[in-house]
């Protein structure tokens, strides 16, 4: 195989089935998906590998939402990485590629050190919006010092009670000939639901919050320790691939489980930027705020945080004068 060339199972997220372990998972493979996040920015490499695992994270636990819902998780913090910002965007029919795009906000003098030394104290949030007449569900849990896999595992244990374990590995990758080239895979397992034998008060992980071990029990919890010792003999390259084929991957960790994979689900990077859109955000500013952004040449312009794109619009058009703004904020 060569360097750019597609293979089958990039951008794409398998889920299966553990028949014997009840438990469910997904096997998600991204590589254009994560060029065509970063390539739009001159991140540090500790900030874009924070972005790389966002971005595996959201593939991972997004192809569980319905056709045409939109699953955001975000990452707020008081260290040099100040927020992870994903979208994952559910196909707009069965058949279609979901999309995918990721991006961060940060104190580039600040950033220094491994990646996950970038975030200080926050919160992870899974946002799940299903359209247009719906309230948008949103869970929270504080960041804790493992990491972003972590931090996702804490919240389906605490919000959820469902236990779930995330294996990821990413990174750049060079063949023969070639250039550097990202290529990113992850394993993500999840019990299924259940009535949860957790009883009130304080779970066993940091500050309290709920891990894992604290919503199984019983026959439930060999399982979940059974598979989860499989998964810990899973290495980076047969994680990332391109050599393994995630079903091969299924086979050669829980032969015994029984898997079951289902139809897998092709992924993109994409973003829904648009000049209409940016408008619409515009309303939202008075119009001295509108002239405060417009140029000496009479342009307003506006870049998209996403993708990069770069819009330059009249700011007459959007019902104000830039020369002659009103005295009041209307």
């Amino acid at each position: 195989m060569t360097l750019g060339q597609k293979i089958a199972w990039d951008d794409t997220i398998l889920p299966f089935q553990l028949d014997n372990a009840d438990i469910r998972g997904r096997v998600a493979r991204l590589d254009g998906v994560l060029d065509g996040i970063l390539k739009q920015h001159d991140y540090p490499a500790p900030v874009e590998a924070l972005v790389a695992e966002m971005a595996l994270l959201t593939a991972l636990i997004g192809q569980t939402i319905k056709l045409r819902w939109k699953l955001s998780l975000q990452v707020q913090s008081k260290g040099p990485v100040r927020m992870i910002a994903t979208d994952y965007y559910a196909p707009e029919a069965e058949g279609e590629p979901a999309r995918i795009r990721a991006y961060a906000s940060f104190d580039r003098d600040r950033v220094t050190g491994a990646p996950f030394n970038q975030v200080g104290d926050g919160y992870f949030a899974v946002m799940i919006d299903q359209g247009q007449g719906t309230t948008p569900y949103q869970g929270i849990t504080p960041l804790t010092a493992d990491g972003l896999s972590a931090c996702a595992e804490a919240y389906f244990a605490q919000s959820e009670q469902l236990p779930t374990r995330f294996s990821l590995s990413f990174g750049k990758s060079t063949e023969a000939g070639g250039i550097e080239h990202w290529r990113a895979g992850g394993l993500m397992l999840q019990h299924m639901p259940k009535a949860s034998p957790f009883a009130q008060g304080g779970g066993s992980g940091e500050e309290g919050l709920l891990t894992a071990q604290d919503v199984v029990d019983g026959e439930d919890a060999e399982n979940w320790n059974r598979a989860n010792m499989l998964l810990d003999t899973v290495d980076d390259l047969e994680l990332i691939g391109p050599s393994v084929a995630p079903t091969d991957l299924l086979v050669r960790l829980f032969h015994e489980e029984a898997p079951r994979v289902f139809d897998i689900q092709a992924v993109r990077f994409g973003c829904t930027c648009s000049e209409e859109r940016v408008r619409n955000s515009m309303s939202i500013y008075s119009a001295k705020d509108i002239e405060k952004m417009t140029t000496d040449e009479g342009v307003l312009t506006a870049d998209c945080q996403f993708c990069g794109a770069h819009y330059r619009m009249d700011p007459t058009t959007l019902g104000f004068d830039a020369e002659n703004p009103p005295d009041d904020d209307g």
